[in-house]
Order: C-alpha cells, then structure tokens, then sequence
C-alpha cells in the first residue's frame, strides 16, 4: 500500500478508490517555541489527532501536559468539532508561547500524509480503529488508539501484525495500567500476597443490545457517510446520540458519551467498553498478558448466573459485583487461597489490612479518561523505541476475551478458544460470526 515513487499514502490506496484525488498536503516547517528557542529534535514529538469528540479532546488535554509534544493538526467528519478542536490547540500554544497553528482535516488519510507527524492519537468509534491504525502504521506514525482496540477479534490481530511489521510503537488506551491503584493490586497479586488466585469478580456491564434509535436527519455540518466508513449494516442510520453534537455559541459540550458502543451493529457494549479496563487488569495481574480464557459460558446457559470465563491453569473469572455493598460499580475481586484484594478506580482494599491501607476517594465523571501518566508513558517509548505498558499485544488480548465473550451472549451458548493457536477448533458456527470477523462495506479494506 505504499507508493514507490513517492514513498506517500494517498487515499485511492488507502481505500481503492478510483476517482479520488488526494488534497494538497501542508508541511509546517520545524517547530520553534516563539520565542526562538528550538526543541532539540530527539526530545520533539509532533501529533496529529484523529477524532475530536469527547474523547479526543480529554486525550489532547492529556498530551498537551507532556514535554516536549506539538500538536500540529486534527481530524474529524464533523467540522464544528473540527473547529472545537482548533480554537482548544490554538489557545494552548499561545498560553505556551508557541507558534500558533493547527490544521484541520476532514479526511483522515490528508492528516497521514504529513511528514512532520510522528505519532497519531486515534479517539474514533471502535470500528474505525483498525483501518485508523493500519493506515498510520503504514504511514510511519506511532499511534496512540483508544479502548477497546478493536471491533473485531481479526482485525485486532491484523493491528498487530502490520504494527509490528513496520516497527511502529503503538500504545492502547487503557489508561488503568498507568493507576497507582490498579498497579499496585497488579503487583500484590503477582507476588502471591493473597494466595493461589481461585476465582476473579469482574464487574464490567452488559453485553450490547441491539440497534433500536430512530432514524434523525443527517445535520450537515456532518460527513455520515465517512463516520459509518467500513461498518457493513443497512440497520444502522443516524441519530444525534451516535455522534453527539456540540455548539459552539453558546459553548455546549457533548451531554453523553457516543451511544455507538451500546449496540451490537455499532459497538460491543459494556462487555468491551468497560471489560477493555477490568478484564485488562485482570489479566495482567494473573500472567495472561497475550493470552487469555479457553471457555466462555454466557449468563443464563445451564443455570450460570454470570457470564463466566475460565483459564486453562484453573483461574475462573466471572462477570458479576466485585463488592458487596456496591452492586454496581465497575471493579475486580481477586480472591485467593489466603484472602482477596479488591480494586477499582480510587479503591483499593485487602482482607489482609498489613497489604494495603484501604483507599477511597471520589472520581468524577469523565475525569479517569485524563491520564497524563499513560500519554507520558507512550511518549517516552516513542522517543526510546521501547514497548508501552498498554502494548498492541496486550491490547489484543483484552479485544479478543471482550469479543468472544459477546460471541458466546449471542449464541447462547458455551464457546471453546485456543489462546494459543487462536483459533475455535471445529466450532464453525463462532468462527463465522460477526464479531470474529465481517466484510466492510464496499470500497473499504482491510487487507494488510
């Protein structure tokens, strides 16, 4: 997919398109703070940002904390966002004393093609994540991509392998492995403090539902078309709640996250949403980072009262309350033959008091998706060419339990998995769903 002449991605490769053109590219000069003074160019690292909604912009006020970051460009399908973004960006570097200027773009391959980026931030819907990245990949970008990593079990593969293949540092946004909390329940669990790890409460949500809003004129300020890019349903149509509008005057921000991650034809609803958090943790905690659970059983099937996930060393791993004066709240139970470690974000308890202090404290709303430490950690690993804490791999893992455990709700039944050869042995009923793999709509491709 790369131009040998030019040794540039355009879109018409990205894409096969046959009659698109691609835009004139703007190439800034080196970056200066205004002052004159140059940013020596192993400690610079120039970003472009690909989804400017809620996330994106929690995420830009993150990195912009970073040392050293220059945000020089963003993209989304929706201009007034577009515009959001760039009155945020501008007013940050003039408040930093840098050169004030931050192109916009409504296609994502334009943003690419600059050779001035050298890593990319990906907030988009989940089904954009995998051309999002591949594309950045192949462009030479390290990218930073959201949670969960993927729609579907092949294409979080897919990531990895092209990921790999041009070398390129990729860090997944599942920012709790960057928590003092989570990395100290991480820790205590490994070294055995609370025992042989028997059985894990995840508590995460349900599983997606399916696709039931009303269908909403299309505003048009919004590009629909490019926001469904390769999702590959007719059922789906526009409604406000997919892609939360904003305004600008008055200032009024999005008043809910994008309800796309509810539904199965858009998203893979708690299950991935908030598993790509507490069945992430737990994972690492008891050594499954690049593995995972070789049965999932759905809630309900033979009298299970919890979606349940088992390990082949044992370890049970059940979707359900992780406290019990908290039915509610998203958390992970470890327990042990000596006892059991809870954790959640801003809790942290033992049944052994000499473990840990109990932890509590108050996280408000939207305020865990700033996570400076982890954006920290993806730029210092793009300038040492180390792996992140949040790796492709590990973000792979956590994609594929997160799918197959939606895979298993939807076929009411239990499902085999070899975390080892990837595969559902004879089961052609799962590896035919959906989930594990789909055709895009047409001219999108996957093919790397």
């Amino acid at each position: 997919m790369t131009d040998k002449k030019t040794n540039q991605l355009n879109r018409r490769q990205f894409l096969g398109y046959s009659a698109l053109g691609l835009a004139g590219l703007t190439i800034l000069p080196s970056w200066t703070l205004a002052n004159g003074v140059r940013l020596a160019p192993s400690d610079r690292v120039v970003l472009g940002f690909i989804g400017l909604g809620q996330q994106g912009c929690s995420d830009f006020n993150s990195f912009s904390s970073c040392p050293g970051v220059q945000v020089v460009a963003g993209c989304d399908v929706e201009s007034i966002k577009r515009e959001r973004f760039k009155q945020l960006v501008e007013a940050w570097q003039t408040k930093q004393n840098m050169v004030v200027r931050c192109d916009m773009y409504e296609f994502y391959e334009d943003l690419l093609n600059r050779k001035d980026i050298d890593a990319v931030s990906i907030a988009t819907p989940d089904h954009w994540h995998a051309l999002n990245t591949i594309h950045a990949c192949q462009a030479k970008k390290d990218v930073y991509v959201q949670k969960p990593l993927a729609f579907t079990v092949t294409e979080g593969l897919d990531m990895v392998k092209v990921a790999n293949s041009y070398k390129c540092v990729v860090q997944v946004g599942s920012q709790q492995r960057s928590s003092k909390e989570f990395q100290q329940a991480i820790a205590l669990v490994r070294s055995g403090a609370i025992g042989h790890i028997q059985t894990i409460y995840s508590k995460v949500g349900d599983p997606p539902k399916p696709f039931d809003l009303p269908e909403q004129p299309i505003p048009n300020t919004l590009n629909w078309n490019q926001w469904l890019g390769p999702l590959n349903d007719p059922a789906v149509h526009y409604h406000s709640d997919l892609c939360p509008p904003i305004t600008l005057d008055p200032p009024q921000r999005e008043k809910l996250w994008g309800a796309w991650r509810w539904y199965r034809e858009t998203g893979n609803g708690f299950t991935a949403d908030w598993g790509a958090h507490m069945f992430d943790i737990a994972q690492a905690a008891i050594g499954m980072d690049g593995s995972g659970p070789c049965e999932f059983i759905p809630k309900g099937f033979g009298g299970a009262q919890y979606m349940t996930m088992k390990y082949q060393n044992g370890i049970v791993m059940t979707e359900q309350p992780f406290r019990p004066d908290n039915a509610r709240a998203q958390g992970i139970s470890f327990n042990g033959t000596k006892g059991w470690l809870r954790v959640a974000r801003g809790y942290i308890e033992s049944s052994d008091p000499s473990l840990i202090k109990k932890e509590e404290r108050q996280v408000g709303a939207g305020q865990f998706e700033v996570s400076s430490p982890h954006m920290q950690n993806f730029i210092d690993c793009v300038r040492s060419r180390k792996k992140p804490i949040a790796s492709i791999e590990i973000g792979c893992s956590t994609n594929t339990l997160c799918c197959i455990a939606n895979i298993a709700d939807e076929l009411k039944r239990p499902v085999k998995w070899d975390p080892a050869t990837l595969c559902f042995g004879d089961d052609k009923e799962a590896a035919n769903h959906r989930l594990y793999k789909y055709q895009y709509r047409k001219p999108y491709s996957c093919n790397s």
